[in-house]
């Protein structure tokens, strides 16, 4: 009897071990199936994504494209561009020059710091009038992307249609803005002494040769403004294509 139940025991025990080896397959057997699945499943899913952007035409690239950079452009100067845009805008409110800040202590001593606050009011004026006069510019290069710049920045980051109007209109703008502002500072007593002192400091390498120039400082700083606001307007419609008017728009950067 005792040698039957030995017996017994080693028979349970390799058929125990048995089915725990057919189980360990099944199991894989399984895990790889239901993977195999997955993939199969998900595959025509990740060929549409990947073809989507593909199969856009490149009519409605470049139309998607230049409607996303209008409605950043229109935005921004209807936000800078308009009564105190930049001064009740602490985002973008343009501050004296650093060597102006640092010689305002002195001036109030002087007696001069109505004309420092008066200066700067009319910095932050003379730059919204030169936003507001700038959408000319832009259209113009929206006019000149080709196709394949289109498609180029919808790809790229999440700012590559600002930089790339960045570059493109930089130099124009800059001409267009300057006389404008010009125009705003030219009556201004500390226009003048400043350009006579920071022209001497920017010499000695003091200040950087573009602070050196008050108007110079204006129009970098008011485009440096226009861009940060354009740039935001991009990265609201890049992360919510379906939150716009524009059904070109969804279209065009829902296929990202």
């Amino acid at each position: 009897m005792v040698g039957v139940a030995a017996s017994c025991d080693w028979v349970r025990r390799r058929v125990a071990a048995r089915c725990d080896r057919v189980r360990q397959r099944v199991a894989a057997a399984l895990i790889v199936l239901a993977s195999s699945a997955a993939l199969l499943f998900l595959a025509p899913f990740a060929a549409m994504a990947a073809g989507s952007l593909d199969a856009l035409s490149s009519k409605d690239a470049a139309g998607g494209m230049r409607a996303a950079i209008s409605q950043g452009i229109d935005k921004a100067i209807a936000q800078l561009g308009a009564p105190n845009g930049f001064l009740n805008n602490p985002k973008y409110t343009i501050p004296l020059p650093s060597a102006m800040e640092k010689a305002d202590r002195a001036l109030r001593m002087i007696g001069l710091s109505g004309d420092a606050d008066q200066l700067k009011v009319a910095m932050n004026h003379a730059a919204e009038m030169a936003v507001a006069d700038a959408k000319p510019v832009f259209k113009q290069a929206a006019q000149k992307m080709t196709v394949a710049d289109a498609k180029g920045i919808l790809t790229g980051g999440e700012t590559s249609a600002t930089e790339y109007f960045r570059k493109a209109t930089t130099e124009q703008l800059t001409a267009r803005f300057k006389p404008i502002v010009a125009k705003q500072t030219e009556k201004l007593k500390l226009r003048a002494l400043y350009d006579q002192y920071a022209g001497k400091a920017a010499q000695v390498g003091l200040i950087s040769a573009e602070d050196a120039n008050l108007n110079d400082y204006v129009t970098a700083r008011a485009l440096d403004g226009l861009f940060g606001e354009i740039a935001e307007e991009e990265r609201a419609i890049r992360k919510d294509p379906m939150g716009q008017a524009s059904s070109l728009i969804k279209k065009v950067f829902s296929t990202l």
